[in-house]
């Protein structure tokens, strides 16, 4: 007679199942325990006991997922989150320690793990006959691949505490640190890098690995998570921070990040556009951040809000497919405004394309595994298209950094090359080499090899005949032009007769250009310009950057010749390998929009529309099977416009038809009642204008408005009256924030501290002043009530002050209300004055900052701090 099983001992299973469902039934088996012995204790404690725990499960799935409809993320989270409360909440039956053999068998798991195999002997083959070292240099450049890559990050040049920054590495850690670690690592285990302009970015010699794991290095691991929090430090491999120092920013330049996520590099350009402004004046400088993939868009945004800048717009477009942005030649002529751009261009390009990455082998330990010579090759075209389409943007006499983290010459040398050949004489290769003396660095390669599929191929005649149109001409140093090559495999209907716009793209039409020649790229090309940065030269990461100088606008073959290559693997199959190799990397822009009265692009060979003729083109671009033109009727978006040119807000119906799915529209904050009110309220001085620089992404009601400047406008007006080509992801920073108090405040919102360093300076009403004492105090406690503040003075201010935002600032001396308010190194917070308290609207990390920096604090935690109440609306408050 067969055993008899207890209820608990069974766990159903469905078949072919994921869990609790509430569509059609499912069968199910019950399954002993006593099958899973090890698994035993941990069925017992995470399964409902009874039906009803079932049954409340399963309607907790039914309300968050709604039928079989397929589950969000947010929708997951809910659903996982109901259960284990369930589970946590539920009565457990009394567990017994896990079984012996369960834990030796982890025990086993564990001794028994091995470290990564740093070995890929067809990655060594290929670069020993690329020859990107010397043969004797090859076993030391080898070893130094298979060492843990240091740590290294760089210090916001425009941070409030630069100082007491650097003091704290320079006395602190230095100091302190280097008894306790230098027999292991050294005598230098944190140096300044010393290429780097004002000893500004810093370099460990342990990994960011050992940094976690090393308990002595403890504090200064929990130093540079915080400062890397609240934006004073960024950390950053130490090859990537040297592609933006060689644009040569200045402070009045319009700067394009085409690949910028995660944002390290968006950050330092804005870094020295905010270092080289005027004291108390944003600068005019502009940076474009843009990124392909929506969730890198969302990581880039997250990095570079530590910022707190209102010279940032973040976009959302696949890079060599970045819109042009250009009013067409008749509307320009009649509503021309010399001080508006009538074109969107750029003074400097950052082209960090998508790359193999194996120049970050030393921290990637996986590239080992997966590196094949064909990753290179796959990448190839991309980086063309994307190269040649930030020539295209960059203004005559502007300057472009090309740059990978790759070593394959197929990615570097070989695309700078073909750069050369399409552009002919438009654009030139500069000689940097005299800018950061200290970088080591080496000239790029005159010949290189093409390895397919295991076969070297020293020209594209080499080549087998079923390869041709997989291994490029563009590929060899020495071949004919990329155009030339697919002539001969593919027909390509050439394009002629077409109404070229004369900015940034010359007139001078050739169907057949004369810069598509069979010369040798080494006699021809000065590659050598070019630099690479090798591992073993200074313990670093491996890097090639090359600077570009544009001297005349491209022709129109030029432009045409970008859109009509078209690489002949498949766009799926070109997307999944990009995929597979570089994560950020999908499928092209979907739709291109087009309105009359405005420029936009043109893919393939297509002709233009008969409405379309009057209107310029700006350029071609890469035509894929994927893409499709999306015909925006004049109808379904309405701007108002007078005839002097004035664009005047956006009517709803723009609002609701906002073409950018998923993505809210940028709408201009134009509430004369509310700005006024703001204005009052604040006593914000008219030299501060708000006009025209405020703007939102709600459609009604507006929660969050952000602050932009000049410079930004003047692009989100231009793209409105182009019909919103860009894709606009985020914009500005946060300056004033809807409110939900019951404490009678006359003003809708509240100020934010985001935006509080811009604003400070203009306002002279809801201020406050209070002693060191007392401030410290409210960054401490957060709330404080009236009466319980040191300075009696100080909390009968507060309590005669009318219930609402406001801001205290942190007086020294006998100081006055005008000095403090034009110091730079002023220190103030935003606070809300509710009913009987006043309330600080300052996040746990900066009050950690401010009382670490200012007040000498080492230790300060925050665990489960509640929101304010006054604010939210939750209940009356104090």
């Amino acid at each position: 007679m067969a055993p008899t099983m207890s209820a608990r001992a069974l766990v159903c299973v469905s078949v072919g199942g994921g869990g609790l469902t509430n569509g059609p039934s499912k069968p199910h088996v019950a399954i002993p325990t006593s099958a899973y012995p090890d698994k035993r204790n941990m069925i017992a404690l995470r399964t409902p006991v009874s039906l009803r725990h079932l049954v409340v499960a399963g309607g907790q799935r039914k309300r968050c997922i709604g039928g079989d409809r397929k589950r969000g993320r947010a929708q997951r989270r809910h659903f996982t989150g109901a259960l284990e409360s369930l589970w946590r909440h539920s009565p457990h039956p009394r567990c017994s320690p896990a079984p012996a053999a369960a834990a030796a068998a982890r025990r086993q798991s564990n001794s028994s793990w091995q470290p990564p195999v740093l070995e890929n002997t067809a990655f060594e083959e290929y670069y020993k006959e690329q020859q990107i070292v010397h043969e004797e240099e090859w076993d030391a450049f080898m070893s130094v691949l298979r060492k843990p890559l240091p740590a290294t990050f760089r210090i916001n040049a425009s941070c409030r505490f630069l100082g007491d920054i650097c003091s704290k590495l320079e006395n602190d850690f230095r100091r302190s640190l280097e008894c306790e670690v230098s027999d292991e690592y050294g005598e230098d285990f944190i140096s300044p890098l010393t290429w780097y302009p004002g000893n500004l970015a810093w370099r460990l010699n342990f990994s960011r690995k050992q940094l976690r794991k090393t308990e002595a290095l403890e504090s200064f691991h929990e130093f540079l998570k915080h400062e890397s929090e609240v934006g004073n430090i960024t950390r950053q491999e130490a090859v990537s921070m040297v592609p933006p120092l060689f644009l040569n920013v200045q402070p009045d330049h319009h700067i394009l990040d085409m690949c910028a996520a995660p944002g390290s590099k968006t950050f330092q350009l804005l870094e020295m556009i905010h270092q080289s402004k005027e004291p108390g004046l944003l600068p005019r400088a502009l940076v474009i951040a843009n990124d392909f993939k929506a969730q890198r868009c969302d990581l880039l945004i997250h990095n570079t809000k530590r910022m707190c800048t209102a010279n940032l717009i973040v976009t959302n477009h696949d890079a060599q497919n970045f819109p042009s942005c250009s009013l067409a030649k008749d509307h320009s002529e009649t509503d021309k405004d010399h001080h508006k751009p009538q074109r969107l261009e750029f003074d400097r390009v950052l082209c960090d394309v998508p790359c193999s990455g194996d120049g970050t082998i030393r921290k990637s330990h996986d590239m080992w595994r997966k590196w094949n010579s064909s990753m290179g090759n796959e990448f190839h075209l991309l980086q063309v298209n994307i190269a040649m389409r930030g020539i295209a943007l960059l203004k005559v006499g502007g300057r472009m950094v090309y740059s990978t983290c790759s070593m394959n010459p197929i990615e570097n040398e070989a695309v700078v090359a073909e750069l050369l050949r399409r552009s002919g004489n438009s654009i030139e290769l500069l000689d940097v080499s005299k800018e950061l003396p200290e970088l080591v660095r080496r000239p790029g390669l005159s010949t290189w090899k093409v390895n397919d599929r295991g076969s070297w191929c020293q020209t594209h005649e080499d080549v087998s005949h079923d390869r041709k149109n997989v291994i490029l001409p563009s590929m060899f140093p020495s071949s004919k032009s990329m155009h030339e090559g697919f002539s001969r495999n593919f027909k390509i209907k050439e394009m002629s007769n077409v109404n070229c716009d004369t900015g940034g793209v010359s007139t001078s039409i050739s169907t057949q250009s004369s810069v598509y020649t069979s010369n040798s790229v080494g006699s021809k090309s000065p590659l050598s310009r070019c630099m690479r940065i090798v591992p073993h030269d200074q313990d670093g990461g491996a890097f090639f950057i090359a600077v570009i100088h544009k001297l005349s606008p491209l022709n129109e073959s030029q432009m045409t010749e970008v859109g009509k290559t078209e690489h002949p693997l498949s766009t799926t199959k070109t997307v999944g390998l990009q995929e597979q190799y570089q994560p950020e990397i999908t499928t092209p822009v979907k739709k291109m929009m087009h309105q009359h009265g405005i420029i936009s692009e043109v893919h393939g060979d297509n002709k233009l529309p008969v409405e379309q003729k009057k209107l310029s083109v700006d350029n071609q671009t890469s035509k894929h099977n994927n893409l499709i033109e999306v015909k925006m009727e004049t109808d379904d978006v309405k701007y108002s416009q007078t005839k002097s040119g004035d664009i005047s807000h956006r009517t709803k119906k723009l609002d609701c038809q906002y073409k950018w799915k998923g993505i809210d529209p940028v709408l201009f904050f134009e509430d004369d009642a509310v700005i006024k009110n703001i204005v009052s309220f604040f006593g914000i001085e008219e030299t501060f204008s708000l006009e025209g620089c405020l703007v939102t992404r709600s459609t009604d009601n507006a929660r969050r408005i952000y602050y932009i400047s000049k410079s930004v406008q003047e692009i989100l007006e231009l793209n409105v009256q182009i019909g919103e080509l860009i894709k606009i992801a985020s914009v500005g920073v946060k300056m004033f924030e809807r409110h939900r108090s019951k404490d009678g405040c006359s003003c809708a919102y509240r100020l934010s501290y985001e935006g509080l360093s811009l604003l400070f300076p203009y306002m002279r009403k809801r201020i406050l002043y209070a002693s060191p004492v007392d401030f410290q105090q409210l960054l401490q406690c957060r709330t404080i009530n009236f009466a319980h503040f040191t300075d009696a003075r100080f909390g009968e201010e507060a309590s005669s002050l009318m219930p609402g935002c406001c801001v205290v600032v942190l007086r020294e001396g006998h100081q006055d209300a005008d000095s403090v308010a034009m110091d730079p190194s002023t220190i103030a917070i935003v606070c809300w004055r509710g009913k009987s308290t006043m309330n600080v609207l300052v996040s746990p990390p900066d009050r950690k900052e401010l009382l670490e920096y200012r007040f000498g604090f080492k230790e300060f935690k925050v665990e489960n701090e509640k929101p304010n109440k006054d604010i939210n609306g939750l209940d009356e408050g104090n």
